[in-house]
């Protein structure tokens, strides 16, 4: 059976992939009751913020700020592409793959 998934973004799409390799009765039983779609939006939803704020403490614990944007932008885009990349890390590891 296929599921709709076009209304799920990539953090209940990942989620939906990990239950459907590890815990395929879950996703049966959640198709049952109807509540497939709405469970994997709100993951989404949760990971999505979860990441937002991640990004937001950990850029500023390391002092990746306004300034260092307008100062350097090279080195401010580096710092930030590293924080988001340990963020999702976090993000998949504490929300998508449990």
């Amino acid at each position: 059976m296929k599921d709709n998934l076009k209304t799920v973004g990539m953090f209940g799409q990942l989620h939906y992939q990990h239950l459907k390799q590890t815990k395929p009765s879950i996703i049966g039983v959640m198709r049952m009751n109807k509540n497939l779609i709405s469970y994997l939006q709100a993951v989404d939803a949760q990971a999505n913020e979860m990441l937002f704020q991640l990004v937001k403490q950990i850029s500023k614990q390391e002092g990746v700020t306004e300034e260092l944007k307008r100062r350097d932008q090279m080195a401010w885009i580096g710092a930030m592409n590293n924080i988001h990349a340990r963020a999702k890390e976090i993000v998949m590891n504490e929300v998508i793959l449990i």
